[in-house]
């Protein structure tokens, strides 16, 4: 199910009402159910900042247009389907007349009605799963925050297993997983203007998981990533005063100005997705409080060189 958060906008809801101050975006609890993929999600955001710059109504749009208020809200929310043939009466409409705005645009419908090449994984992995590796597949610049366990991108083979065989599920979709957090990591090396900054906190890495010899080939992996410039690493300490960690584990998705910046939160059941700018800039600002405070990128290494040299995992 999804649960909106209190004073979230609900798609389909049609009210439109969506510009008045404390509806700029959108909050989702998502479980089992699909979330918009990363294009969808973009081009809606973009339709909605227009039309409110502008400023119209979801119902004066939806006049214009000669369709329902809650079809303008599924399209602004990323849950209807856009075609090509679409875009020339939504540009009308929204009034997008400058000709770079127009290419994005229909850059964003163009992939996302292509085939996605998690598909193969798509009986595997849970659906609000499958839009956050399409967040992940589309983002420039990728921060997160982790205290519990390493995000994805920084895992070993044998740590995302140990892992994944945690959770629900065959041992043939645990394998299959395995396989998916690789291919999620190729392709993040393989795309060499992607960036990926993390701020581990030190509690993450006492946390064993596995066994102590996973551990240790964790730790040295994470060195290794550490000399990747495309790998920002900073530690979080151990037992310091001043370290804002009630952000809690977050990953925010940055498109580099083809949309506002996306949140993320995983639990054990599902997913919160934050679009709602004011909520995902507020996540933000914690996020560069935390970095800061944290271990610079060679620092951070010299403290893992240390914790792998001291086994203190026994």
């Amino acid at each position: 199910m999804v649960k909106q958060a209190a004073g979230a906008e609900r798609p389909g809801d049609g009210d439109g009402d969506s510009q008045r101050p404390g509806r700029r975006g959108v909050v989702r609890y998502l479980q089992d159910e699909a979330a918009p993929s990363a294009p969808r999600m973009l081009l809606g955001n973009a339709l909605r900042h227009r039309r409110d710059a502008i400023p119209l109504t979801q119902e004066e749009v939806a006049r214009q247009l000669g369709c329902s208020p809650s079809k303008v809200s599924r399209r602004e929310s990323g849950h209807h389907h856009l075609k090509e043939r679409d875009l020339p009466q939504l540009f009308a409409v929204y009034r997008i007349e400058d000709p770079e705005d127009q290419r994005v645009l229909h850059g964003l419908v163009e992939v996302a009605n292509q085939a996605t090449w998690w598909q193969p994984w798509a009986t595997v992995a849970q659906q609000y799963l499958q839009a956050v590796v399409s967040f992940e597949d589309m983002a420039q610049r990728i921060r997160s925050y982790d205290c519990h366990y390493l995000h994805g991108l920084l895992q070993t083979p044998a740590y995302a297993r140990a892992l994944i065989e945690r959770g629900r599920g065959s041992r043939d979709t645990h394998d299959a997983l395995v396989e998916l957090r690789k291919e999620r990591q190729a392709r993040f090396t393989a795309a060499a203007d992607k960036l990926l900054i993390c701020v581990v906190h030190e509690g993450a890495l006492r946390n064993p998981v596995g066994s102590k010899e996973i551990m240790y080939e964790q730790l040295d992996h994470l060195i290794e990533l550490s000399r990747d410039r495309r790998h920002q690493i900073r530690m979080a300490e151990w037992g310091r005063f001043d370290m804002p960690v009630e952000l809690g584990t977050t990953t925010i998705f940055d498109f580099e100005g083809l949309a506002p910046k996306i949140a993320y939160a995983e639990a054990i059941d599902g997913g919160l997705i934050v679009q709602d700018e004011d909520l995902v800039d507020r996540r933000e600002k914690a996020f560069d409080a935390l970095r800061v405070r944290s271990l610079a990128p060679d620092a951070t290494r010299h403290r893992l060189q240390h914790l792998l040299s001291s086994k203190i995992y026994g």
